[in-house]
């Protein structure tokens, strides 16, 4: 069985880690570029806002189905099938992006892009946490994760001296050249037995038809939703935040979000570090929830007057949920080799795929109370969501990953 034993730094590890590196900048760019690309397309201000809603939502059922598509594959054909085809279907995606008139095209090319990045981050961290020892599976995982988050700070800081179009173009590209080092990452040895079984192997109705599999399934999707509760609506729509807070200095949601990813990516590096010291995952996934707790109750109390403490706000936001790592490592974790990459790729995209159900939660209760409330109560209803899916959780740390599900 070829099984990577010893080297963190090995060609799968860092192909992992720059894929996912161009996979966040292709998500977040959105993001970043939202309020100027839309304006460019001659929107209104509010336009911007519920246009902006839309095609991020877009997005989000891209990621949904291309989750699954590409979890199915990834157990069915292969890891790096995956690693290949997704990447090769975002980079074109988002190079038509480039050239988009109207806020309908605009919508569909998230929706493909969105599709093709579904399948990045799952199938890296399936084939990382299957190459690597178990015993430095989450050290590895979260070197990949927190190499990748840095994506978005690159995004940004491209989107400050090019225009909108031009960073698609470049995102592109990027992801196109990644193809090329992807020639020399080889296949997980444990899917490679898997395919000598006669298990069924990526059925993703598997999660359905078992009551236990169904509720661990369902608990590894919960534990992630407060970061797209953050990213999605906290730190996109910060400038919207701070107006409601009384800011008069305008705020930048892709400065904030680069804010927030640049200390998402240092949390996210520390997370598989604090995960050794404690020997658990949940541990680890406790404190951080306790410093995204923290940080909600800054964000929506602390009074502030200018736009650089709303970003400091953001980046303590960040940091807190910098638990992406350890979180889509759990879910590779809790499942056999012929379902691990299924749900490894779609545990995290039902999770961004959750945001458009938060976004409606938070646009209903407005009708109800103000903009700010509305805000809170979404993130109580998600922090109690995932902190009851924590608590029942397994422990999966250190856990042989040999095995497959019947």
């Amino acid at each position: 069985m070829t099984k990577l034993k010893t080297s963190l730094w090995s060609i799968p590890l860092i192909v992992a880690a720059l894929g996912y590196f161009v996979d966040i900048y292709d998500l977040l760019l959105f993001g970043i570029v939202r309020v100027q690309s839309l304006q460019s397309l001659h929107l209104s201000e509010a336009q911007v806002t519920t246009e902006g809603m839309r095609i991020i939502s877009y997005q989000m059922y891209g990621l949904l189905l291309g989750g699954i598509l590409w979890g199915v594959l990834g157990d069915k054909k292969g890891r790096l099938s995956v690693l290949f085809g997704s990447i090769l279907l975002y980079s074109l995606a988002n190079i038509a992006n480039g050239f988009v008139t109207t806020s309908d095209a605009y919508a569909w090319c998230r929706f493909i892009a969105g599709i093709g990045l579904a399948g990045e981050l799952g199938a890296g961290i399936t084939l990382v946490s299957e190459l690597v020892n178990k015993e430095q599976r989450g050290i590895a995982t979260s070197l990949v994760a927190g190499i990748g988050l840095s994506g978005a700070v690159v995004a940004y800081f491209i989107s400050q001296s090019f225009d909108w179009r031009i960073c698609y173009f470049i995102g592109g590209a990027l992801g196109l050249s990644l193809l090329l080092l992807r020639i020399r990452v080889y296949e997980s040895g444990l899917y490679k037995k898997t395919q000598e079984s006669t298990a069924v192997k990526g059925n993703f109705f598997m999660f359905f038809n078992n009551a236990n599999r169904f509720k661990t399934y369902l608990k590894a999707i919960l534990i992630g939703l407060p970061t797209w509760y953050v990213i999605g609506i906290l730190i996109s729509f910060s400038n919207v935040f701070a107006k409601q807070m009384g800011i008069e200095e305008a705020v930048q949601p892709g400065k904030a979000i680069m804010y927030a990813y640049a200390a998402i990516s240092i949390g996210d590096m520390l997370i598989g570090f604090v995960s050794q010291y404690f020997k658990s995952r949940k541990k680890a996934m406790w404190l951080f929830y306790a410093i995204t707790v923290l940080a909600m109750v800054l964000y929506f109390s602390l009074p502030i007057q200018h736009a650089s403490e709303m970003y400091a706000k953001c980046a303590l936001l960040g940091f807190g949920t910098g638990f992406w790592a350890i979180f889509v490592t759990m879910a590779a974790e809790q499942f056999g080799t012929n379902l691990r990459a299924t749900a490894t790729t779609t545990i995290p995209n039902m999770v961004r795929g959750s945001l458009p159900l938060m976004l409606l939660l938070f646009t209903f209760l407005q009708q109800h109370t103000n903009y700010l409330n509305a805000a809170i109560i979404t993130g109580i209803i998600v922090m109690v969501l995932s902190a009851t899916a924590l608590h029942f959780m397994k422990e999966t740390f250190s856990r042989d990953l040999d095995f497959i599900e019947e």
